[in-house]
């Protein structure tokens, strides 16, 4: 009788010797510089373009950016401290992707999509690759619907379109990352998810900004992505990258997504030292040759796709940084000519205290009114004739004090106006209230206020409007018109409560 160690025996080295290990190729190579979140390495004779590989003793992954024909050039995403030369670097196969989907809604991640908000892993296992080709115009549908940023000078004269690119600019403290936000805030309620990428700011500023989120509950919409100033200038430059492709998921979804990246100057000095430490051949101002589609391949990604291709969009505002009020510099103007407009935020209007601080005669919407709801549109066009009448008339007029009646209350309106659009931060006005205080300045409601009062006199307005009209307002979100029967029942209005404060 056979003994049971002897069975065990037996069947163990028959599964021995039916074992089979599948076999593996993979590519290895081996470091010959190493240094700054730089690595170059030989060997890798079939890896990719942007292909993700993996220094074996260190665990540490990189991505590969430039091939040359007896070695690959890789930067660092991690620490390279570890890394040595003559150490073994080998192939994953895999392209830079980063983890999408609503998992994300409501964290914050870096740019590998790495959870670093302390709320757990990120329950997803769908991978977007970072870089991806711009949809075509064949799949494309023109612009024609708003993004509400709530902010009354953007809404009125320079609407923002979902699928179109709005750049920010304007010198540092003028208030760019606060348009962006406050815009972020204002979609609660309209069915946007945002993304907001952080591009070499301090940490303690990006914990401002997720704290601001929070606290007016916007993070229940909004993905953080942040590559801060003290991360390698590798992980700054996939950043924008990795958000973008956050948000396309929600594009091809059918749905609309908006990015905010905050901001390119910083990604485009972040690339400029990636690409000087990999010795390609510096051009204007030590930047490499390839800057203008650095930025041209993110933001053309960027889109309003047509009914038949899902129907969702990607809005992006990206954030640049000038420097004394020069926005002729390599990369705005390179940013200026890629995106659908300009916001142009001029530090003496910010210190003169006109804040937001919109230069109105640089700043310009390219899509226009295509985008504007028809009860803005309607009101909108008379104010942008205004403002213009009012600037071309102050320039003359500080020049003389001997002034017509006409002049003088052309200036006054002006002056009204300007007061008008002035808006405290993280305070979002809503469509109905920005249509109502338009008509009523454009429409001679507010000629007898003084100047010094127009603000107290707009708040009470609304207050008004809301409390013993409040139709009026429904009417004007519900049909997003302003026809005769609203506008005359507007009006009425308007009258109505000029009398009680009489």
């Amino acid at each position: 009788m056979a003994s049971p160690v002897g069975d065990a025996t037996a069947t163990l080295r028959r599964q021995i010797e039916g074992f089979e290990a599948p076999l593996k190729a993979v590519d290895v190579g081996t470091v010959v510089e190493v240094g700054d979140g730089i690595a170059r390495a030989t060997g890798l004779a079939t890896v990719m373009a942007s292909e993700l590989v993996e220094f074996t003793k260190s665990g540490v992954i990189g991505m590969v950016l430039n091939l040359e024909p007896d070695q690959v050039g890789v930067i660092i995403l991690g620490d390279y401290t570890e890394i040595e030369e003559g150490a073994e670097v080998r192939q994953t196969g895999r392209i830079a992707s980063v983890p999408v989907g609503e998992a994300l809604v409501g964290r914050v991640v870096d740019a590998l999509g790495v959870p670093i908000d302390g709320k757990g892993p990120i329950e997803t296992d769908v991978l977007r690759p970072i870089e991806r080709i711009a949809p075509n115009v064949t799949v494309r549908e023109s612009v024609n619907r708003p993004v509400q940023t709530g902010i009354k000078g953007i809404d009125s004269m320079f609407p923002i379109g979902r699928g179109q690119r709005e750049l920010i600019i304007g010198d540092r403290q003028t208030g760019k990352s606060a348009l962006a936000i406050d815009t972020i805030i204002n979609q609660g309620d309209k069915d946007l998810t945002c993304i907001y990428v952080a591009i070499g700011q301090k940490r303690s500023n990006v914990a401002q900004v997720v704290a601001t989120l929070e606290r007016f509950g916007a993070m229940d919409h909004t993905v953080v992505v942040v590559a801060s100033a003290s991360e390698s200038a590798a992980l700054q430059y996939i950043a924008p990258y990795a958000g973008c492709a956050m948000g396309e998921e929600f594009m091809e979804q059918g749905k609309d997504a908006l990015i905010v990246y905050d901001d390119l100057t910083k990604h485009a000095w972040a690339y400029r030292q990636v690409s000087l430490l990999l010795r390609r051949p510096p051009g204007r101002e030590a930047y490499p040759g390839d800057l203008f589609y650095l930025h041209s391949r993110l933001l053309e990604r960027s889109a309003k796709l047509h009914p038949d291709f899902g129907g969702g969009s990607l809005t992006a505002l990206p954030v640049i940084e000038t420097q004394l009020g020069d926005i002729t510099t390599y990369v705005p103007t390179n940013v200026i000519s890629i995106t659908d407009g300009q916001l142009y935020l001029e530090s003496d209007l910010f210190y003169a205290g006109i804040r937001p601080a919109l230069n109105v005669g640089i700043s310009v919407s390219r899509v226009g009114g295509k985008a504007q709801t028809r009860a803005m549109r309607d009101v909108a066009g008379r104010l942008k004739l205004e403002l213009a009448q009012f600037r071309e008339l102050a320039a003359f007029a500080q020049f003389g004090s001997d002034l017509d009646k006409a002049t003088r209350d052309q200036l006054e309106r002006g002056q009204r106006l300007t007061e008008i659009l002035k808006q405290p931060q993280y305070e979002p006005v809503p469509l109905d209230h920005q249509v109502m205080l338009i008509y009523a300045v454009t429409h001679n409601h507010s000629d007898d206020v003084p100047v010094d009062k127009i603000r107290g006199w707009a708040d009470g307005l609304l207050r008004f409007m809301d409390t013993v009209h409040p139709e009026v307002g429904r009417r004007i979100m519900e049909t997003e018109k302003l026809d005769e029967e609203t506008q005359s029942k507007l009006s009425d209005s308007i009258v109505e409560y000029g009398e009680t404060t009489k």
